[in-house]
């Protein structure tokens, strides 16, 4: 079947799309389709992923009539498990690789208090015009005798052309009816590097507000979706023009602005950050060192001071920021685990590595740093590198040099030394048992004292130095050993 195109397309030469459904999972939903006298169409973002060579294991279908019934059909050709959920009328199947969702044709309507429709039975096209944006509501024909027929009544072959954003109906309507639409329309736009068309990008800023019927998981979930993507910061930038970030990432929308007292002013901190996100990106697609990224900065607002003779500064804003971070993460619903912590130790020591590459390096400073960041070492240097965002070709040259000197320090201490998640060879058992000691102070500061001197270089880290270092710094605060 030859492509039935609203609009030629020179970028998307589909000629017959039967090609393009190459999975023989396709052969059998057309199958049962005409067993069933039913009309079947694969639909949404599958159907766009693959105009623009994306690879997809979700593919959704949808059915004139009955879509649990269908799905149930294929589900026992295919002797697989169907998965029914009938208060949604939908079911899915997993079969390989694949997930397909199943659900019938239908029409919605809404309550401004819910972004869940009312659902009645419709055709294709109260289906199709139901769909978030155009390029989504594309559908492809399963049906034999019609098999790879391409419906596209709003022109979404062409909006994928052109890169653009649009919805199928009112963009005002799209979003107050379901306001996370807002946050897809954003999150696509950075994922695919589309702009959004601007009859929509001003009807996400009238509409904004209604995105607090939407619960801050949905809201969190777009938003982690935008930080994975290539570039990030097309999405906040969005976000922050439209409204929505004030909305929902306030102490974000907080870092941006510039002052200028007497002459001196800063750089602005939200672009600073999102440059530093970007950054970022080109290096790891880890999530939560990306999230690190967002919040290194997150305090400089509440930190932010002028000194005369100085100018601006942001004393404290890291350990402030690590502070911080508990609490934005029960705001927006993050996980408070292990996930919270690794963000929360790099936000509070990412300046350290800065200090390092700006004076000379030191073994005992290179021991510190590796013995509080453990594990993270490497993440914490990716991210130290990435926020370096000057312009002064110069500095940023002289940075990145002294960073890669620092790595090198590290590697080189840290082989010799073996301080990364390094404990201490006494213990404070050793101690309280030495001293004939119950646990308390005394037993802190001779284990500190032994702690800072292994640091310092002062003694190696061995078991017997230690061990004469303690009788010796007992011996000053008036402890003497117990006989034995």
């Amino acid at each position: 079947m030859q492509a039935n195109l609203s609009n030629e397309s020179k970028n998307f030469p589909l000629g017959d799309l039967e090609v393009h459904l190459k999975d023989p999972i396709f052969k059998t939903l057309s199958a049962i389709a005409d067993q069933n006298k039913t009309e079947a169409y694969v639909i949404g973002g599958f159907v766009r992923d693959l105009f623009l060579n994306r690879p997809s294991k979700d593919i959704d279908v949808v059915v004139v009539g009955k879509g649990i019934d269908y799905a149930e059909a294929v589900g026992k050709k295919l002797q697989t498990k169907v998965a029914v959920f009938k208060n949604f009328g939908t079911a899915n199947i997993k079969f390989k690789d694949l997930e397909v969702e199943f659900v019938g044709a239908r029409k919605e309507s809404y309550r401004s208090d819910s972004r869940k429709p009312i659902v009645e039975d419709g055709t294709l096209e109260d289906d199709q015009i139901r769909r978030d944006f155009t390029i989504n509501a594309l559908a492809i024909n399963l049906n034999a005798n019609r098999f790879g027929e391409l419906l596209d009544p709003f022109g979404g072959i062409q909006d994928l052309e052109n890169k653009l954003i649009r919805t199928p109906l009112d963009p005002e309507i799209t979003f107050s009816d379901d306001p996370l639409r807002m946050m897809r329309a954003i999150r696509f736009a950075a994922q695919l590097n589309f702009n959004i068309d601007p009859t929509a990008l001003n009807a996400i800023k009238t509409q904004k507000q209604r995105i607090s019927i939407v619960s801050k998981e949905r809201i969190t979930d777009e938003m982690n979706k935008i930080i994975l993507s290539k570039k990030p910061s097309i999405g906040f930038k969005h976000l922050f023009d439209t409204g929505l970030l004030h909305i929902i990432f306030p102490q974000m929308a907080q870092l941006y602005g510039v002052e200028i007292i007497k002459g001196k002013g800063h750089k602005d901190n939200f672009y600073h950050t999102l440059e530093v996100l970007d950054n970022i990106c080109e290096t790891t697609e880890d999530l939560w060192l990306r999230w690190a990224a967002i919040l290194h900065d997150i305090a400089k607002p509440a930190t932010k001071r002028f000194e005369e003779g100085h100018g601006w500064t942001f004393h404290g804003h890291e350990d402030r920021g690590a502070r911080m971070v508990p609490k934005i993460f029960t705001q927006l619903k993050l996980p408070l685990n292990e996930k919270m912590k690794y963000v929360q130790k790099l936000v509070l020591l990412h300046l350290r590595p800065i200090v390092l590459a700006q004076e000379t390096v030191t073994d005992s400073a290179v021991r510190r740093l590796l013995f509080d960041a453990g594990e993270e070492i490497e993440s914490l240097m990716l991210l130290c590198n990435a926020d370096v965002t000057t312009k002064n070709e110069y500095k940023k040259t002289k940075y990145r040099n002294n960073f890669e000197l620092v790595k090198q320090k590290l590697k080189d201490v840290e082989e010799r030394d073996k301080i990364r998640n390094w404990q201490p060879p006494i213990t404070g058992t050793d101690i309280m048992e030495t001293f004939g000691l119950e646990a308390g102070k005394e037993v802190g500061l001779i284990k500190n004292a032994i702690r800072e001197a292994i640091l310092e270089g002062e003694i190696t880290n061995d078991y017997a130095e230690a061990f004469n270092f303690m009788l010796n710094q007992a011996k000053q605060m008036g402890l003497n050993p117990v006989n034995k």
